[in-house]
């Protein structure tokens, strides 16, 4: 299967406003597969009033100059596949890896979640909703878990301002919630998740400023990395 672009924050929706759905809710949200570990479980929940359907496959997720990928893969199987989630019930779902290979450094996938019509679904003008949920999981090498080695730089192209990251750790490094320390003011470059560079990956996003704005580096970062406030310098390749 050819690599595609993962669609992380969720929701595929065909626009409908008369149309209403019931969401799953899923717990944990991140799943940490230590290497001797054979087999995990997430729960999904369903506080609705309907039942629930839904397929559940588990993907390889990589990193190039593109920007994420998932591939199909072997190496993890969701047990059961399909699931059907009775109201205000839960769901046990099984993640079993095939190999107990050991692993050298931190290996990372998906678990995606469509969610599948039934007979007598909620249907407009012929268009039904569909949610789609992704759930990253990593699995860790023997020993102490490790640490993203993350480096940071701004830089300015026709579009405006671009943040670039390199990890050059051993384990992801999830970014949130990044505010830049420039001429004695603090500028949001984004509210909430930004994203994530996985191990040995570099990533860039287009952050939230004005792209007519003149910044000399290198400058005070405060982000939030796995959940931990952290301070860091960023280097900037101004417009010319």
């Amino acid at each position: 299967m050819r690599s595609i672009r993962a669609v992380f924050a969720t929701v595929i929706v065909a626009l409908c406003a008369a149309a209403q759905a019931t969401s799953l809710q899923i717990s944990p949200v991140t799943v940490d597969m230590p290497s001797d570990a054979n087999a995990v479980g997430i729960t999904l929940s369903n506080p609705g009033t309907q039942p629930l359907y839904g397929q559940v496959r588990v993907f390889r997720w990589g990193q190039n100059d593109t920007g994420d990928t998932l591939d199909a893969t072997q190496d993890i199987v969701a047990s059961p596949p399909l699931i059907q989630v009775a109201p205000h019930s839960d769901q046990l779902v099984r993640l079993v890896r095939q190999t107990q290979d050991a692993v050298a450094t931190e290996q990372s996938y998906r678990i995606l979640i469509d969610e599948i019509p039934h007979a007598g679904s909620d249907e407009t003008n012929g268009v039904t909703i569909r949610l789609r949920y992704s759930v990253p999981i990593f699995i860790h090498p023997a020993g102490a878990i490790g640490k993203p080695n993350l480096s940071w730089q701004l830089l300015h192209d026709a579009q405006g301002w671009l943040l670039h990251v390199a990890n050059t750790g051993n384990r992801h490094g999830q970014i949130g919630e990044v505010k830049l320390l420039a001429g004695g003011k603090t500028l949001t470059l984004n509210k909430g998740l930004l994203g994530y560079v996985l191990a040995g990956r570099e990533q860039q996003w287009k952050v939230a400023l004005d792209p007519q704005l003149a910044l000399q580096g290198p400058l005070t970062l405060h982000a939030m990395i796995n959940g931990q406030a952290i301070d860091a310098t960023v280097s900037v390749s101004a417009p010319h």
